[in-house]
């Protein structure tokens, strides 16, 4: 475990966040952190869907760097497949 420094703005904003998912600061940074890392290894993922791997990974026993990047998610490469542009409106 280390220190990580943010913003006042950010630290305000995951303050806020966490609050309303009733998270606390650092469950609400980690779980951001959580979502931008599979959004920028899977980015033709939306958020559902990134939502739906971290309910999978949880139920396998937690999240894998080496096994998200090893083998995308199954609904992914069927999803993908359906869109016409896998990256719009994402930022």
């Amino acid at each position: 475990m280390g220190i990580v420094k943010i913003s006042d703005l950010m630290h305000e904003n995951l303050r806020v966040a966490g609050n309303a998912m009733s998270r606390s600061i650092n469950a609400q940074a980690e779980h951001w952190m959580r979502v931008g890392m599979l959004a920028e290894l899977h980015p033709e993922l939306d958020h559902r869907e990134i939502a739906q791997m971290l309910v999978r990974a949880e139920l396998a026993g937690g999240l894998d760097i080496a096994a998200t990047v090893a083998a995308p998610a199954p609904a992914a490469a069927s999803a993908a497949r359906g869109r016409r542009t896998p990256a719009a409106g994402r930022h």
